[in-house]
């Protein structure tokens, strides 16, 4: 699975995933790791998240302490207004994303208002009221943007981190609610066209979605939704053979491997499966990751079985008729 490891924008360290998952409801609680006066200091800046005077240097000071507080969530959650200040701070940039102006500055400070909201989508606590509060479809219109200046990247490699960890913790909830979303064809629209960090955190968003048996079964419902779904991850293939990377390549395989699951996705792949997944064009790109060896060796195998139809939908395959 993937070591979606934590990192600020403005901190990115390029060998790193974007997305920041910090560790929930484990580690010492914030009484035990921090002073008296550094508690209050916490407080004094959630308490100025709602003004707007002093938003941005509390939004700065917090996002740097997130990692070292496990309780950051509810304490976010459950302060007056603080929540409804964040939403505000993202809905402030909307016109500067159409036409797109935004500024580094801008972004920078909205990706600050988007890790805290990281911490709430992350925590047991807070997740399921996040998710009833729909407060993920306020980060879709970043993942619409297609403008490759480095403030737009850095707005949506932190909005689909925010994604990120909601799948990552692999609750039904979570699945069930991003079906109703627009989530795959912008996750689909970013695999196919965005830079290699962005096109990593989208493909594990899929590959968590596929691994769930509502999200194979949903992408599998129709051809319209497979081929979709094969035709980006054919054409990031053929960029891979191209522009290798081992850790984008390792969630494509691992989002074939699952397709492989499905009787009629499994059909259908004996048909549209690449080439350069068949022979050695990424031998030497794989030569030290014995997994994805593993899931590649799996997936051959599969689409090598005997041809079994779905008895839950004995008259729909998944090619073109």
């Amino acid at each position: 699975m993937a070591d979606l490891a934590a990192s600020q924008p403005r901190m990115m360290n390029p060998n790193q995933p974007p997305t920041s998952v910090p560790s929930s409801g484990t580690g010492p609680t914030m009484g035990a790791s921090m002073s008296q006066v550094e508690r209050e200091k916490v407080y004094q800046w959630i308490s100025e998240l709602t003004s707007p005077e002093t938003r941005e240097n509390a939004l700065q000071e917090l996002s740097k302490k997130r990692e070292v507080l496990p309780d950051l969530a509810p304490m976010l959650w459950n302060s007056f207004g603080t929540v409804a200040a964040l939403l505000q701070e993202i809905v402030h940039v909307y016109p500067a994303i159409n036409p797109a102006h935004l500024t580094a500055s801008q972004s920078n400070r909205v990706c600050n208002a988007l890790a805290l909201l990281q911490c709430v989508a992350s925590h047991p606590e807070t997740r399921s009221a996040f998710l009833s509060a729909n407060i993920p479809l306020f980060l879709y219109p970043f993942l619409h943007t297609v403008s490759k200046t480095r403030p737009f990247e850095y707005l949506r490699l932190t909005s689909l981190g925010v994604i990120g960890a909601l799948v990552k913790t692999d609750e039904q909830e979570v699945i069930n609610f991003l079906l109703t979303t627009e989530i795959i064809p912008l996750c689909l629209r970013i695999m196919e066209s965005g830079s290699e960090l962005s096109r990593t955190v989208a493909t594990f968003i899929l590959q968590k979605i596929l691994l769930d048996e509502t999200g194979l079964s949903y992408i599998c419902q129709t051809y319209e939704r497979f081929s979709h779904v094969a035709m980006i991850l054919g054409k990031m293939v053929l960029h891979l053979s191209r522009e290798p990377s081992a850790r984008l390549l390792k969630h494509v395989v691992r989002c074939y491997l699952r397709l492989s699951d499905n009787p009629r996705a499994r059909e259908a792949l004996r048909q549209c499966l690449p080439d350069q997944l068949k022979d050695s064009t990424f031998a030497n790109c794989l030569k030290d990751d014995n997994s994805t060896k593993r899931w590649l060796m799996q997936l051959q195998q599969n689409l090598e079985s005997p041809a079994v139809q779905d008895p839950r939908n004995p008259g729909m395959p998944l090619h073109q008729q």
